[in-house]
């Protein structure tokens, strides 16, 4: 039997590449891949990162932006499952995928009490070493895991190895695009915290389990002691995705 991943996604607003190559590899290594939204309403990603000039100049490649299309063509995508449902469980998959993206509408996932709680039973047997659980976030879907709390009030994640969404990188962008896109790179507006703040408020020990990297090659970071792989951004997708298929299939480079 095929390994089984799914993708968790808020209604509007998850970033295209970041949910759409992953699909596309996880497809193409045999995964059988769903979707999951609140209430099972069909996702739709960011139009920005898609179409116009934003999408030209700023958003997903064209090679992402085809993927894009084809996935949004499945019967999955269209009807995904319901996360707040009462006989959805998360542990029924041997992969659990949290992708990122900046618009506001993703604070609905973000903030989601239902998947909170359904990430804290799987990432207990994450924890306790269960080999086919495997959980890979990026960019924002890492400060997913960081809000979810764990019975005595900490992350989920607190005593993981992580990278995420590099605070410089945050910062330089959402200045650059202030002019033509007001906070839109700010997902909780003006002033609040960088994703790297947040997620670092989260750990132990942030100066031993931060993981990060300035250069803007593929970057990622498999956990040391857990089935637990996270990247920072886009370009980091492609090598995510794979990477997450080798930790789901027992390969450990």
């Amino acid at each position: 039997m095929a390994p089984k991943a799914i993708i968790c996604l808020a209604d509007y607003g998850s970033d295209p590449s970041e949910v759409a190559i992953p699909y596309r590899v996880f497809s193409e290594s045999g995964l059988d891949v769903s979707f999951a939204t609140e209430t099972g309403a069909a996702p739709a990603c960011d139009s920005k990162m898609l179409t116009g000039i934003t999408g030209s100049l700023l958003g997903a490649t064209a090679g992402a932006k085809a993927d894009y299309r084809r996935m949004a063509e499945s019967e999955k995508f269209k009807a995904p499952l319901s996360w707040s449902a009462a006989d959805f469980d998360l542990r029924h998959f041997d992969l659990v995928l949290l992708p990122g993206g900046h618009d506001k509408a993703m604070r609905q996932y973000i903030d989601s009490k239902s998947l909170h709680k359904q990430l804290l039973q799987y990432v207990n047997e994450v924890r306790a070493g269960a080999p086919n659980k495997n959980l890979a976030a990026i960019c924002h879907g890492v400060q997913v895991l960081a809000s979810a709390k764990d019975e005595s009030g900490k992350s989920i994640i607190h005593d993981f190895e992580t990278t995420a969404l590099p605070g410089f990188m945050e910062t330089s962008i959402s200045w650059a695009t202030w002019p033509f896109l007001g906070d839109y790179y700010k997902t909780y507006g003006s002033g609040t915290p960088n994703v790297e703040d947040f997620v670092k408020a989260g750990l132990d020990n942030p100066a031993a389990q931060w993981k990060s990297s300035t250069s803007f090659s593929p970057f990622t970071h498999r956990d040391s002691k857990y089935r637990y792989i996270s990247a920072r951004f886009p370009p980091d997708a492609d090598k995510f995705a794979t990477e997450a298929v080798e930790m789901v299939k027992g390969v450990r480079a």
